[in-house]
């Protein structure tokens, strides 16, 4: 076919005339290559679904299971799907840049008796957990189990550029799956969490990006060529929180405080924080923190009590300060040269926003402002989340 094109070229009575579009002068294996690429990106993507795909049949499962708990008590029955989404355009104040977006499906256990062998809890889960042992507290009045699976993406601030930005923050993208374990003792609570995943491009984090801004028309980032690779990551995540006071009147109104401190280690962060949250409202939960993203945060925390009426509402503002010794997406990959950023070793987080409770639905709307995480950033990162969740 080649040489009939060059054939017919020659002879054309119009020399100067543009070859036929079936032409191979200038690579005959051009065609080819496209199409093993194009192979390869699908196949890539549909083993990248093939794994997302049974992580979000387990959470599914998970919740199914929480109607074969027993009846007799309300605090056993009962499992909260939840879904949360984070992004900056949330922040009110049109910035594209920093922790950009994110999403975390979850699920909390009804209160259990253990984690190895409580019936609320699926078979497969079940037998993790007689692995995770050193993560399970013992000899507390109330505990309960969160399973997540999330993704998040950090960008620098100039979308159009597609050179590597040296003086901003790297892309990066996350995917992880996580286990957590909660315990409390009257006013006080304890929870461990551990997360397993992926940094890099198999986190999807691009195509997530590019299909949501697709959706709602804006333009799309042009340097994930220069994302951090894949890499394998684990944070391993302990945190404790005490009630500090607590009031409540005749007709319902009241406030608490709650304070926490903990830490975090892994190649994906290291770091030591402290923090406290404060929420007044009508009925408050009986459970100790609304703040999303805090571990046991969002109303995940056992309770001891089920609320009184139909309907709850209640605002919060909530602080974290953390001392932070590493940080993928600021510091690059782990054990691969590549683009990071000076990172500043103290950061604070203040959100503050409205958590309503009706029937067996409840949505948490947040706005959180960050202070600079590294030396050079342009502006104060501003987010927000939003979180639905419904029990089971």
């Amino acid at each position: 076919r080649c040489r009939a094109a060059r054939s017919h070229r020659t002879s054309s009575s119009d020399a100067g005339a543009p070859a036929p579009i079936g032409h191979c002068d200038c690579n005959p294996w051009a065609g080819w290559h496209a199409s093993v690429t194009k192979v390869q990106s699908t196949d890539q993507t549909e083993w990248r679904l093939k794994v997302a795909a049974p992580l979000l049949l387990l959470l599914l499962s998970a919740s199914a299971q929480a109607q074969s708990c027993h009846q007799d008590n309300p605090l056993r029955s009962t499992g909260t799907l939840n879904l949360r989404i984070d992004n900056d355009m949330f922040g009110g104040i049109g910035q594209d840049q920093g922790y950009s977006n994110g999403f975390l499906v979850s699920w909390v256990s009804p209160n259990l008796v253990d984690y190895r062998d409580d019936p609320c809890l699926p078979r497969l889960v079940r037998g993790l957990n007689r692995f995770l042992t050193v993560l399970q507290p013992e000899g507390f009045d109330e505990q309960n189990m969160t399973i997540g699976f999330g993704q998040m993406m950090y960008t620098p601030s100039d979308k159009t550029r597609s050179d590597l930005i040296k003086d901003d923050r790297p892309f990066a993208g996350a995917m992880m799956l996580s286990f957590g374990y909660n315990a409390r003792r009257g006013d006080t609570l304890r929870t461990s969490q551990i997360r397993v995943g992926v940094v890099g491009p198999s986190s999807l984090a691009r195509q997530t990006q590019n299909w949501w801004h697709d959706t709602i028309g804006v333009d799309k980032f042009n340097g994930w060529r220069h994302q951090l690779r894949d890499e394998p990551v684990l944070q391993l995540l302990h945190e404790r929180r005490t009630r500090v006071f607590r009031q409540e009147d005749v007709s319902g109104w009241g406030w608490d405080l709650t304070r926490h401190w903990g830490g975090s280690f892994g190649n994906f962060a290291t770091y030591a924080n402290v923090g406290g949250e404060l929420r007044y409202g009508l009925r408050l939960p009986d459970d100790l923190g609304t703040a999303p993203l805090r571990p046991a945060g969002e109303n995940t925390s056992p309770v001891r009590t089920t609320a009184g009426s139909n309907w709850n509402g209640h605002l919060f503002v909530a602080l974290d300060a953390r001392w932070v010794l590493h940080d993928i997406t600021l510091d690059g990959n782990t054990f691969k040269s590549g683009h990071s950023v000076d990172k500043r070793p103290l950061v604070a987080d203040v959100g503050y926003g409205v958590a309503i409770t009706q029937g067996n639905w409840r949505i948490a709307i947040a706005r959180y402002h960050r202070t600079r995480e590294f030396r050079g950033q342009k502006e104060i990162p501003v987010y927000g989340t939003i979180t639905v969740g419904r029990k089971f």
